[in-house]
């Protein structure tokens, strides 16, 4: 990530959709990602609220993913999907360790740390504050379709046709400079 110059945000280029809000007892807007967020220390998935999403919503999917990551394409923390409706909260942890709060039926696929779960903040030792945009999908269909074994581009695929409205909750973390 080039000083001055940031990527733009996942859903920059998406269709617009309606919004509704998620709010957060680990994430302030804007603020910087408490240690239980960042990969080296607690790598656990932050408590996330939902709430004023659209009529007809069947389902929703959460995603994280830090479009400062040094790849070119970003970097995916987290994807899970097929959320029943009936669930507007996640607790802390529900998408790490035993998924203690995960709800019957959600589905994790693999993250770029290759494994299906959240993982933390993990930005290179001196990098600018990276981004990570936590995004609540409200969904049009129980299922989304895809299983475990899809990428997080091809979830990302779906749920561009099958969003009917969209939360984000920014949070910012910079590792401590090398040395």
């Amino acid at each position: 990530m080039s000083e001055g110059k940031r990527a733009p945000l996942p859903h920059d280029f998406h269709p617009p959709v309606a919004a509704f809000t998620v709010v957060s007892d680990d994430i302030a807007p804007g603020g910087v990602l408490k240690d239980a967020q960042v990969y080296a220390a607690g790598n656990t998935s932050p408590q996330l609220r939902w709430e004023g999403f659209p009529p007809g919503t069947k389902s929703f999917a959460v995603t994280c993913f830090d479009p400062d990551a040094p790849t070119g394409s970003g970097f995916w923390h987290w994807v899970l999907f097929d959320i029943p409706a009936s669930v507007t909260e996640l607790p802390a942890g529900a998408g790490s360790g035993s998924f203690e709060g995960l709800p019957a039926g959600a589905v994790h696929v693999r993250n770029d740390y290759g494994s299906k779960d959240f993982g933390g903040a993990a930005p290179p030792a001196g990098d600018p504050a990276h981004r990570y945009v936590f995004t609540v999908y409200a969904v049009d269909s129980e299922k989304l379709g895809p299983d475990s074994d899809a990428s997080p581009a091809a979830i990302g695929f779906n749920l561009r046709f099958h969003t009917l409205g969209r939360a984000q909750l920014i949070g910012e973390y910079a590792a401590p400079a090398a040395g």
